[in-house]
């Protein structure tokens, strides 16, 4: 029996360059992917799935048992200017044009 999960409150969290993912946001919109672009745009950033492993990117790794993911993603966040030690929760939507999930910049 399959039960859709409605995600109530859409958002992935950054810490210490790593950005972790439910597996409800997960199951949604990147299932069975193993791999992730990350992409940089105006003030925020794109969460796009790879649907060839083989063409690279960043790993979705598999954190606990309940399915949840984490990208560790050090380097792209350094560069983008988001020190090491970071703990945000930033809000995500679907972005249709770019096929991906954009991650909305935290208001300052």
């Amino acid at each position: 029996m399959s039960v859709d999960r409605e995600i109530t409150h859409k958002s992935v969290h950054l810490k210490r360059g790593s950005l972790y993912l439910s597996s409800e946001l997960y199951d949604q919109y990147f299932s069975g992917l193993e791999t992730i672009i990350l992409l940089s745009k105006n003030d925020d950033f794109f969460i796009m799935p790879v649907r060839n492993a083989a063409s690279g990117g960043y790993l979705l790794k598999l954190k606990n048992s309940a399915g949840d993911r984490i990208i560790n993603a050090m380097d792209f966040f350094r560069d983008h200017g988001f020190p090491d030690d970071a703990n945000i929760e930033f809000v995500v939507e679907w972005d249709q044009e770019m096929s991906s999930l954009r991650v909305q910049s935290p208001p300052e």
